[in-house]
């Protein structure tokens, strides 16, 4: 697969300095028309798409998305994307029913938290440079010759804010922290992980005025009312929020930021 490709020819520690790149190598181009994969007898597009990564199976395991890791193939033989904390980009072209990769680089952050859990996943799925590709509704699988699978979806409109399951991706939140903002009732309710949380919230041009909240009041380990107590911060202020495809920047007004992933 593109982007896991890449990251078995550049698997190292996640202690690296942010910025860096290491370039690894791949599989000569083949000779197959640009641009499309095999789907049953007919041939589908791959450029020109933003394809999101939903899930990872490796070893009978399926590693479902946190983060919003992705590809993107150009006409003119170019790959870039992110796993969810790194991004990569270099050179592809397709062999028939499978992709080959020439040249790819990769950031190499140190990622930790759930997102980082995943990226180490997409990092260690494949490890060879030229999975098995199948297009299909919209939907494109990429199989290397262990079985590994990777699953996208093509990438549309941004994810909209209301109606969607927004998980906390802040490394202190633990992957447990998650809000829903309902438009009708003009509320925001969720966990903070550890307790729930409920409290009025109005959206008007690009901004959203949350009230005080209402919580439960459990006692959990010291790093997770750590994470509430700096998640609390984005109540009883007036937040900015930006939409990325399937991720979401929230800036409050007292200087919390807070990024987040839409998982339903």
């Amino acid at each position: 697969m593109l982007l896991t490709v890449a990251a078995a020819a550049l698997l190292v520690p996640f202690a690296a300095a942010c910025g860096s790149e290491r370039a690894g190598a791949g599989a000569d181009a083949g000779g197959a028309s640009a641009g499309s994969a095999t789907a049953g007898a007919a041939e589908q597009p791959l450029t020109g798409i933003r394809w999101n990564v939903d899930s990872v199976t490796v070893d009978g395991t399926t590693h479902r998305a946190t983060s919003d890791a992705y590809m993107t193939l150009s006409e003119s033989g170019g790959v870039e994307g992110g796993y969810g904390c790194n991004s990569f980009r270099g050179d592809t072209a397709p062999d028939g029913d499978r992709v080959r990769l020439d040249v790819l680089r990769s950031t190499l952050v140190a990622c930790d938290g759930p997102g980082g859990e995943f990226e180490r996943a997409l990092l260690n799925a494949f490890t060879d440079g030229s999975p098995r590709a199948e297009v299909k509704e919209g939907r494109l699988t990429l199989t290397s010759e262990d079985g590994t699978t990777v699953r996208f979806s093509e990438g549309g409109a941004d994810t909209p804010l209301h109606g969607t399951k927004w998980r906390i991706t802040s490394p202190d939140a633990a992957g447990r922290a998650h809000l829903a903002f309902d438009e009708k009732e003009g509320t925001v309710s969720g966990s903070l992980g550890c307790n729930k949380v409920n409290a009025d919230a109005t959206v008007r041009d690009g901004h959203i005025t949350v009230g005080t909240p209402a919580m439960t009041r459990m006692v959990c380990e010291d790093s997770l009312m750590d994470a509430e107590k700096r998640l609390l911060r984005l109540f009883d202020t007036t937040l900015s929020y930006r939409a990325d495809h399937r991720k979401m920047t929230l800036n409050s007004e007292n200087g919390t930021t807070v990024e987040a992933f839409a998982v339903e």
